[in-house]
């Protein structure tokens, strides 16, 4: 493809984007209310009691996974091989380095962005169409369904996204998040699950997601490695939304 056309196809997504956000949609208009559960990062300590909760509570989920942590944690082959086990989750590629955390840097090389996704796939033992998160970009890149980082500004998007497009081209599908379950530093929740689970009434409220009636939630590993404490926050959540009338999706089933 010329870089002509990756500048149109670029521009026409972010304008589209941008009608989307100021026309919105309404709960209304929304098929249902289904959310996404998401983590990031793995596998980590905090992977383990997800999966046995995601088990217990037969909910599908998906496990964007780095390819580094899976040679570098204890037991990190184990997790991965235990999660792909699973029918239900999904495990998704996570990038190989989580571009050391400095995404600057990491998106000012597109060629070695695209190679660095590979590499975890091959990690990971993962083949095209491949599910993916990009590390620190909330970027969807789908056959239906595109949606620009609205959180980085206009000349670092500039920048970077030529990046997304070729990491898509590799052959991944990008999802970003429409909402998140904040952590600290110290990996602790910053919301309660009934502050969260208000949060989420709110939103779906509104309605304005990058998919009507659907909500992808952001977790992070991290967050529940307290075997107590991480099991209880997770399980709670699970069947509080059950309570209140919202399904589980697949992530697979989001775009199709």
């Amino acid at each position: 493809m010329r870089w002509f056309d990756f500048v149109r196809k670029g521009f026409c997504r972010a304008l589209l984007f941008g009608l989307f956000l100021v026309t919105g949609v309404s709960s209304s208009d929304a098929a249902d209310r289904t959310i996404y559960l998401t983590f990031d990062d793995g596998p980590l300590p905090g992977t383990e009691n997800i999966l046995s909760v995601l088990r217990q509570e037969n909910v599908p989920a998906a496990l964007f996974m780095v390819g580094l942590h899976v040679e570098t944690i204890p037991g990190g082959r184990d997790l991965l091989a235990e999660a792909k086990a699973i029918p239900l989750v999904t495990v998704g590629n996570h990038s190989y380095s989580h571009a050391n955390n400095r995404y600057r840097n990491y998106y000012s090389n597109t060629d070695a962005v695209v190679a660095d996704m590979l590499h975890a796939n091959q990690v990971l033992g993962l083949v095209p169409k491949v599910h993916a998160r990009l590390p620190g970009r909330d970027v969807f890149r789908l056959p239906t369904v595109s949606k620009e980082d609205l959180s980085i500004n206009v000349a670092q998007w500039e920048r970077e996204w030529l990046d997304y497009e070729l990491v898509a081209e590799a052959g991944f599908y990008l999802y970003g998040w429409d909402f998140e379950w904040v952590h600290s530093d110290d990996g602790k929740p910053v919301q309660s699950v009934d502050r969260l689970l208000s949060e989420i009434d709110h939103l779906f409220g509104y309605g304005r997601f990058v998919q009507p009636g659907k909500m992808i939630l952001l977790m992070h590993d991290e967050m529940f490695q307290d075997k107590f404490d991480g099991q209880e926050n997770l399980r709670t959540l699970i069947r509080q939304l059950r309570q209140r009338g919202y399904r589980f999706g697949d992530i697979r089933t989001y775009a199709p």
